[in-house]
Protein backbone atom coordinates (compact mmCIF):
# COMPACT_ATOMS: atom_id res chain seq x y z
CA UNK A 1 0.00 0.00 0.00
CA UNK A 2 1.11 3.30 -0.17
CA UNK A 3 0.79 6.44 2.05
CA UNK A 4 -1.15 8.91 0.14
CA UNK A 5 -2.36 12.68 1.33
CA UNK A 6 -5.34 10.94 3.90
CA UNK A 7 -3.38 8.08 5.31
CA UNK A 8 -0.37 9.87 6.95
CA UNK A 9 0.80 10.68 10.62
CA UNK A 10 2.24 13.73 10.86
CA UNK A 11 4.85 14.95 12.98
CA UNK A 12 6.89 17.55 14.21
CA UNK A 13 10.56 17.13 15.81
CA UNK A 14 11.50 19.86 18.56
CA UNK A 15 14.99 20.40 19.07
CA UNK A 16 15.57 18.16 16.32
CA UNK A 17 19.28 18.38 15.93
CA UNK A 18 20.43 17.00 12.07
CA UNK A 19 17.31 14.71 12.44
CA UNK A 20 18.33 11.20 13.79
CA UNK A 21 14.78 10.89 15.71
CA UNK A 22 13.04 11.74 12.16
CA UNK A 23 15.11 9.41 9.93
CA UNK A 24 13.97 6.57 12.24
CA UNK A 25 10.46 7.74 11.63
CA UNK A 26 11.19 7.99 8.19
CA UNK A 27 12.61 4.40 8.48
CA UNK A 28 9.60 2.59 9.55
CA UNK A 29 7.14 1.18 6.87
CA UNK A 30 4.78 -1.16 8.13
CA UNK A 31 3.87 -4.49 6.57
CA UNK A 32 2.64 -4.52 2.94
CA UNK A 33 3.73 -0.79 2.18
CA UNK A 34 6.10 0.50 0.36
CA UNK A 35 6.68 3.68 2.14
CA UNK A 36 6.40 5.21 5.70
CA UNK A 37 2.98 6.92 6.76
CA UNK A 38 4.74 9.58 8.30
CA UNK A 39 5.42 12.83 6.92
CA UNK A 40 7.02 15.39 8.51
CA UNK A 41 5.27 19.04 8.64
CA UNK A 42 8.24 21.22 10.51
CA UNK A 43 11.06 21.03 13.06
CA UNK A 44 13.02 23.40 15.72
CA UNK A 45 16.45 23.60 15.99
CA UNK A 46 18.63 25.97 17.40
CA UNK A 47 21.79 25.34 15.66
CA UNK A 48 21.99 26.72 12.37
CA UNK A 49 24.69 23.87 10.90
CA UNK A 50 22.02 21.35 12.58
CA UNK A 51 19.12 22.80 11.50
CA UNK A 52 20.62 23.10 7.48
CA UNK A 53 21.52 19.24 7.77
CA UNK A 54 17.90 18.43 8.96
CA UNK A 55 16.63 20.71 6.19
CA UNK A 56 18.72 19.09 3.37
CA UNK A 57 17.60 15.65 4.00
CA UNK A 58 13.62 16.49 4.99
CA UNK A 59 12.23 20.10 4.50
CA UNK A 60 10.88 18.90 0.96
CA UNK A 61 9.07 16.38 2.38
CA UNK A 62 7.74 19.19 5.13
CA UNK A 63 6.76 21.69 2.23
CA UNK A 64 10.04 23.71 1.66
CA UNK A 65 12.80 25.14 4.10
CA UNK A 66 9.98 27.71 5.41
CA UNK A 67 8.76 24.77 7.62
CA UNK A 68 12.38 24.85 9.26
CA UNK A 69 13.20 27.32 12.19
CA UNK A 70 16.43 27.43 12.68
CA UNK A 71 16.43 29.63 15.79
CA UNK A 72 15.62 29.56 19.62
CA UNK A 73 12.41 27.52 20.41
CA UNK A 74 11.08 30.60 22.18
CA UNK A 75 11.15 32.17 19.22
CA UNK A 76 8.74 30.29 17.58
CA UNK A 77 5.56 30.22 17.32
CA UNK A 78 3.79 26.73 16.68
CA UNK A 79 0.80 28.62 15.00
CA UNK A 80 3.28 28.56 12.06
CA UNK A 81 2.29 24.60 11.21
CA UNK A 82 -0.60 25.05 8.73
CA UNK A 83 -1.59 21.02 9.28
CA UNK A 84 -2.74 19.12 12.15
CA UNK A 85 -0.25 17.50 14.21
CA UNK A 86 -0.47 13.62 15.30
CA UNK A 87 2.83 13.50 16.96
CA UNK A 88 5.75 15.76 18.59
CA UNK A 89 9.39 14.44 18.90
CA UNK A 90 12.17 15.81 20.44
CA UNK A 91 15.08 15.84 22.81
CA UNK A 92 15.24 19.12 24.71
CA UNK A 93 19.00 19.87 25.67
CA UNK A 94 21.25 17.39 28.55
CA UNK A 95 23.81 18.84 29.65
CA UNK A 96 22.44 20.03 33.23
CA UNK A 97 21.51 16.33 33.57
CA UNK A 98 24.88 14.61 31.85
CA UNK A 99 27.29 12.03 33.91
CA UNK A 100 29.70 14.26 32.02
CA UNK A 101 30.75 17.89 33.00
CA UNK A 102 28.97 20.17 35.81
CA UNK A 103 25.60 18.44 35.70
CA UNK A 104 24.38 21.81 37.49
CA UNK A 105 20.93 21.48 38.35
CA UNK A 106 20.25 25.54 37.39
CA UNK A 107 21.62 24.91 33.94
CA UNK A 108 19.23 27.18 31.77
CA UNK A 109 19.05 24.30 29.16
CA UNK A 110 17.42 22.26 31.44
CA UNK A 111 14.33 24.04 31.96
CA UNK A 112 14.15 24.01 27.56
CA UNK A 113 11.68 21.10 28.25
CA UNK A 114 9.13 23.49 28.91
CA UNK A 115 9.02 25.29 25.71
CA UNK A 116 8.48 21.87 24.44
CA UNK A 117 5.67 21.61 27.19
CA UNK A 118 4.16 25.24 25.42
CA UNK A 119 3.79 23.41 21.91
CA UNK A 120 2.10 20.47 23.11
CA UNK A 121 -0.30 22.86 24.72
CA UNK A 122 -0.42 24.70 22.08
CA UNK A 123 -1.25 22.05 18.95
CA UNK A 124 -2.41 19.14 21.11
CA UNK A 125 -0.85 16.12 19.67
CA UNK A 126 -2.29 12.87 20.04
CA UNK A 127 1.03 11.72 21.37
CA UNK A 128 4.68 13.47 22.47
CA UNK A 129 7.88 11.24 22.66
CA UNK A 130 10.88 12.87 24.63
CA UNK A 131 14.20 11.79 24.64
CA UNK A 132 17.18 12.48 27.06
CA UNK A 133 19.79 11.26 29.24
CA UNK A 134 19.25 8.23 31.30
CA UNK A 135 19.33 10.38 34.20
CA UNK A 136 16.86 12.65 33.40
CA UNK A 137 14.83 9.72 34.56
CA UNK A 138 15.84 10.65 38.07
CA UNK A 139 16.19 14.58 37.92
CA UNK A 140 13.89 17.36 39.19
CA UNK A 141 13.35 18.53 36.20
CA UNK A 142 11.20 15.29 35.57
CA UNK A 143 9.62 15.08 38.36
CA UNK A 144 8.28 18.32 37.75
CA UNK A 145 6.99 17.23 34.28
CA UNK A 146 5.16 14.54 35.86
CA UNK A 147 3.74 17.03 38.54
CA UNK A 148 2.84 18.60 34.90
CA UNK A 149 0.83 15.69 34.15
CA UNK A 150 -1.22 15.46 37.44
CA UNK A 151 -3.54 17.78 36.90
CA UNK A 152 -1.09 20.39 35.72
CA UNK A 153 -0.63 21.67 32.49
CA UNK A 154 -0.67 18.22 30.85
CA UNK A 155 -3.35 17.20 32.50
CA UNK A 156 -4.83 15.38 29.36
CA UNK A 157 -1.80 13.22 28.78
CA UNK A 158 -0.77 10.04 30.58
CA UNK A 159 2.87 10.05 30.58
CA UNK A 160 5.14 6.32 30.40
CA UNK A 161 8.91 6.90 31.21
CA UNK A 162 11.65 4.04 30.85
CA UNK A 163 15.37 3.99 30.37
CA UNK A 164 16.41 2.13 27.09
CA UNK A 165 19.67 0.76 25.97
CA UNK A 166 19.69 1.19 22.32
CA UNK A 167 21.60 -2.23 21.72
CA UNK A 168 18.57 -3.75 22.39
CA UNK A 169 16.78 -2.37 19.40
CA UNK A 170 19.49 -3.31 16.60
CA UNK A 171 21.85 -0.66 17.61
CA UNK A 172 25.63 -1.19 17.56
CA UNK A 173 26.03 0.75 20.57
CA UNK A 174 25.23 0.66 24.42
CA UNK A 175 23.47 4.05 24.70
CA UNK A 176 21.37 4.78 27.30
CA UNK A 177 18.44 6.83 27.32
CA UNK A 178 15.36 8.25 29.21
CA UNK A 179 12.56 8.02 26.91
CA UNK A 180 8.96 9.39 28.15
CA UNK A 181 5.94 8.38 26.09
CA UNK A 182 2.99 10.72 26.75
CA UNK A 183 -0.76 9.77 25.38
CA UNK A 184 -3.88 11.82 25.35
CA UNK A 185 -6.25 10.79 27.03
CA UNK A 186 -9.08 10.21 25.08
CA UNK A 187 -6.71 8.36 22.92
CA UNK A 188 -6.58 5.55 25.73
CA UNK A 189 -10.32 5.56 26.02
CA UNK A 190 -10.66 4.53 21.84
CA UNK A 191 -7.66 1.73 22.30
CA UNK A 192 -9.31 -1.40 22.52
CA UNK A 193 -7.36 -2.48 25.87
CA UNK A 194 -7.44 1.44 27.78
CA UNK A 195 -4.05 1.72 27.67
CA UNK A 196 -1.63 4.28 27.19
CA UNK A 197 1.30 3.94 24.39
CA UNK A 198 3.90 1.85 25.92
CA UNK A 199 7.41 1.02 25.07
CA UNK A 200 8.61 -1.11 22.33
CA UNK A 201 9.93 -4.51 23.42
CA UNK A 202 13.52 -5.30 23.01
CA UNK A 203 14.62 -7.36 19.91
CA UNK A 204 17.85 -7.87 20.63
CA UNK A 205 19.71 -9.05 23.77
CA UNK A 206 23.25 -8.85 25.81
CA UNK A 207 24.69 -11.90 24.58
CA UNK A 208 27.22 -11.65 27.96
CA UNK A 209 24.64 -11.46 30.42
CA UNK A 210 22.72 -14.55 28.93
CA UNK A 211 26.02 -16.49 29.45
CA UNK A 212 26.27 -15.83 32.65
CA UNK A 213 22.78 -15.99 34.02
CA UNK A 214 21.87 -13.00 34.44
CA UNK A 215 19.46 -13.07 32.08
CA UNK A 216 16.27 -15.31 31.01
CA UNK A 217 13.58 -15.63 28.22
CA UNK A 218 15.59 -14.39 24.93
CA UNK A 219 13.47 -16.89 22.66
CA UNK A 220 12.90 -15.05 19.39
CA UNK A 221 15.71 -12.31 20.21
CA UNK A 222 18.68 -11.43 18.26
CA UNK A 223 22.03 -11.15 19.82
CA UNK A 224 23.44 -7.16 20.28
CA UNK A 225 24.95 -6.24 16.95
CA UNK A 226 28.82 -6.01 17.75
CA UNK A 227 30.41 -2.77 16.34
CA UNK A 228 32.25 -5.81 13.47
CA UNK A 229 28.87 -4.85 11.38
CA UNK A 230 30.43 -1.24 10.87
CA UNK A 231 34.24 -2.06 10.91
CA UNK A 232 34.72 -5.48 9.14
CA UNK A 233 37.65 -7.96 10.50
CA UNK A 234 41.16 -7.44 10.43
CA UNK A 235 42.38 -8.55 6.92
CA UNK A 236 38.59 -7.83 6.01
CA UNK A 237 37.93 -4.11 6.66
CA UNK A 238 34.64 -2.68 5.63
CA UNK A 239 35.88 0.84 6.01
CA UNK A 240 39.54 2.24 5.23
CA UNK A 241 41.87 1.45 7.89
CA UNK A 242 43.85 4.54 6.53
CA UNK A 243 41.56 7.49 5.62
CA UNK A 244 42.87 8.98 2.33
CA UNK A 245 42.08 12.94 3.84
CA UNK A 246 41.99 14.87 6.70
CA UNK A 247 39.47 17.37 5.27
CA UNK A 248 35.76 17.69 4.30
CA UNK A 249 35.87 18.10 0.15
CA UNK A 250 35.33 21.41 -1.20
CA UNK A 251 31.86 22.56 -1.48
CA UNK A 252 29.29 25.58 0.16
CA UNK A 253 25.68 25.97 0.37
CA UNK A 254 23.14 28.39 1.91
CA UNK A 255 19.88 26.66 2.68
CA UNK A 256 18.64 28.57 5.38
CA UNK A 257 19.78 32.16 5.35
CA UNK A 258 23.88 31.11 6.39
CA UNK A 259 26.42 29.64 3.66
CA UNK A 260 27.79 26.43 5.25
CA UNK A 261 30.23 23.61 4.80
CA UNK A 262 28.70 20.85 2.52
CA UNK A 263 26.38 19.48 1.29
CA UNK A 264 28.30 16.01 2.25
CA UNK A 265 27.05 12.42 1.82
CA UNK A 266 27.65 9.76 5.00
CA UNK A 267 30.28 8.30 2.68
CA UNK A 268 32.50 11.26 2.44
CA UNK A 269 32.93 11.75 5.87
CA UNK A 270 35.54 9.26 6.28
CA UNK A 271 38.24 11.45 6.76
CA UNK A 272 41.17 10.70 9.55
CA UNK A 273 43.26 12.96 12.09
CA UNK A 274 46.75 14.24 12.31
CA UNK A 275 48.03 12.62 15.75
CA UNK A 276 51.38 13.21 17.17
CA UNK A 277 54.46 10.87 16.78
CA UNK A 278 53.72 9.86 20.26
CA UNK A 279 50.18 9.53 20.27
CA UNK A 280 50.34 7.18 17.01
CA UNK A 281 52.95 5.59 19.51
CA UNK A 282 50.48 5.13 22.47
CA UNK A 283 47.97 3.86 20.31
CA UNK A 284 50.04 1.33 19.12
CA UNK A 285 50.51 0.08 22.59
CA UNK A 286 46.98 -0.34 23.01
CA UNK A 287 45.96 -3.79 22.13
CA UNK A 288 42.23 -5.10 21.00
CA UNK A 289 40.29 -4.07 24.13
CA UNK A 290 43.08 -2.01 26.09
CA UNK A 291 43.12 1.13 27.55
CA UNK A 292 45.02 3.95 28.57
CA UNK A 293 46.67 1.13 31.37
CA UNK A 294 48.59 -0.39 28.08
CA UNK A 295 50.72 2.16 27.30
CA UNK A 296 54.36 2.08 28.68
CA UNK A 297 54.95 4.16 31.51
CA UNK A 298 57.76 6.22 28.86
CA UNK A 299 54.98 6.84 26.99
CA UNK A 300 51.77 7.49 29.72
CA UNK A 301 51.22 10.37 31.56
CA UNK A 302 51.51 11.20 35.66
CA UNK A 303 47.69 11.44 36.15
CA UNK A 304 47.10 7.87 33.91
CA UNK A 305 49.81 6.56 36.31
CA UNK A 306 48.57 7.25 39.45
CA UNK A 307 44.71 6.96 39.08
CA UNK A 308 44.56 3.15 38.34
CA UNK A 309 40.78 3.16 39.55
CA UNK A 310 37.87 4.99 37.43
CA UNK A 311 37.44 4.61 33.74
CA UNK A 312 39.00 2.19 31.89
CA UNK A 313 37.03 3.84 28.71
CA UNK A 314 39.77 6.51 28.30
CA UNK A 315 42.23 5.51 25.48
CA UNK A 316 40.26 2.63 24.66
CA UNK A 317 40.16 0.74 21.72
CA UNK A 318 36.45 -0.40 20.70
CA UNK A 319 35.74 -4.29 21.36
CA UNK A 320 35.51 -6.06 17.86
CA UNK A 321 32.72 -8.16 19.33
CA UNK A 322 30.21 -5.91 21.31
CA UNK A 323 28.85 -2.47 20.36
CA UNK A 324 30.44 0.13 20.91
CA UNK A 325 30.76 2.62 24.09
CA UNK A 326 27.57 5.82 23.86
CA UNK A 327 28.74 7.63 20.72
CA UNK A 328 29.59 11.57 22.39
CA UNK A 329 30.13 14.42 20.37
CA UNK A 330 34.09 13.99 20.67
CA UNK A 331 34.05 10.66 19.29
CA UNK A 332 37.32 11.73 17.52
CA UNK A 333 39.16 12.13 20.47
CA UNK A 334 40.40 8.98 22.24
CA UNK A 335 41.43 10.83 25.16
CA UNK A 336 37.54 11.24 25.94
CA UNK A 337 36.81 7.61 25.53
CA UNK A 338 36.73 4.64 23.87
CA UNK A 339 36.93 5.78 20.46
CA UNK A 340 40.08 3.82 19.23
CA UNK A 341 39.37 2.09 16.00
CA UNK A 342 39.21 -2.24 16.84
CA UNK A 343 42.78 -3.12 15.45
CA UNK A 344 43.79 0.36 13.40
CA UNK A 345 45.89 3.15 15.25
CA UNK A 346 43.80 5.93 14.96
CA UNK A 347 40.29 6.99 16.19
CA UNK A 348 37.26 6.11 14.64
CA UNK A 349 36.20 8.52 11.66
CA UNK A 350 33.09 11.05 11.40
CA UNK A 351 31.88 8.46 8.78
CA UNK A 352 31.96 5.18 11.43
CA UNK A 353 30.66 7.04 14.27
CA UNK A 354 27.77 8.22 12.02
CA UNK A 355 26.90 4.44 10.51
CA UNK A 356 27.35 3.64 14.63
CA UNK A 357 24.79 5.72 15.15
CA UNK A 358 22.84 3.82 12.22
CA UNK A 359 22.52 7.10 9.84
CA UNK A 360 22.62 5.83 6.07
CA UNK A 361 25.19 6.38 3.57
CA UNK A 362 22.96 8.67 1.46
CA UNK A 363 21.90 11.17 4.68
CA UNK A 364 23.54 14.65 3.83
CA UNK A 365 25.56 16.55 6.36
CA UNK A 366 26.60 20.60 6.99
CA UNK A 367 28.95 21.97 8.74
CA UNK A 368 32.37 22.07 9.96
CA UNK A 369 33.96 18.61 11.13
CA UNK A 370 33.57 20.17 14.64
CA UNK A 371 30.04 20.79 13.65
CA UNK A 372 28.71 17.64 12.28
CA UNK A 373 30.77 15.72 15.03
CA UNK A 374 28.22 17.56 17.37
CA UNK A 375 25.80 16.57 15.25
CA UNK A 376 26.28 12.69 15.00
CA UNK A 377 26.78 12.85 19.03
CA UNK A 378 23.84 14.33 19.61
CA UNK A 379 21.28 12.69 17.51
CA UNK A 380 18.80 9.49 18.88
CA UNK A 381 20.04 6.55 17.21
CA UNK A 382 17.97 5.71 14.20
CA UNK A 383 17.20 2.02 14.77
CA UNK A 384 16.08 3.38 18.12
CA UNK A 385 13.64 6.11 16.76
CA UNK A 386 12.10 3.49 14.19
CA UNK A 387 11.67 1.13 17.23
CA UNK A 388 9.73 3.52 18.59
CA UNK A 389 8.46 4.68 15.53
CA UNK A 390 6.57 1.14 14.69
CA UNK A 391 5.36 1.29 18.60
CA UNK A 392 3.92 4.52 17.52
CA UNK A 393 2.25 3.47 14.45
CA UNK A 394 0.85 0.19 16.01
CA UNK A 395 -0.95 1.80 18.90
CA UNK A 396 -2.68 4.72 16.61
CA UNK A 397 -3.47 2.32 14.09
CA UNK A 398 -5.01 -0.06 16.81
CA UNK A 399 -7.17 3.25 18.51
CA UNK A 400 -9.13 3.85 15.64
CA UNK A 401 -7.17 6.49 14.22
CA UNK A 402 -5.63 5.41 10.51
CA UNK A 403 -8.55 5.45 8.18
CA UNK A 404 -6.67 2.58 6.16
Amino acid sequence: MTAGPDNHINIIDLFAGCGGFTQGFHEFVPDGWDRSPFRTVGAVEWDMAAATTYAANFAAEAGGTDHIFPGDIKDWNPGDIDAEVDVILGGPPCQGFSGLGKEDPEDPRNKLWREYIRVVKKLEPKLFVIENVDRFFISDEYAALREAADGGELKDYVLQADRLVAADYGVPQARKRTIVLATRRDLIEAHPEKVPLRHPAPTHFDPKKYATGLLEGVEGLTPWVPVRTVFGEPGKPTTLEHPVSTELPSGRRDLLGKELPGPFRTTELHIGRNPTKQSIERYMDIPPGGNRHDIAPARSTESWMRHRSGSHDVMGRMYLDRPSVTIRTEFYKPEKGRYLHPWAHRPITHYEAARLQGFPEEFLWYGSKTEIARQIGNAVPVDLSRAIARQVHDYLRAAGQMAW
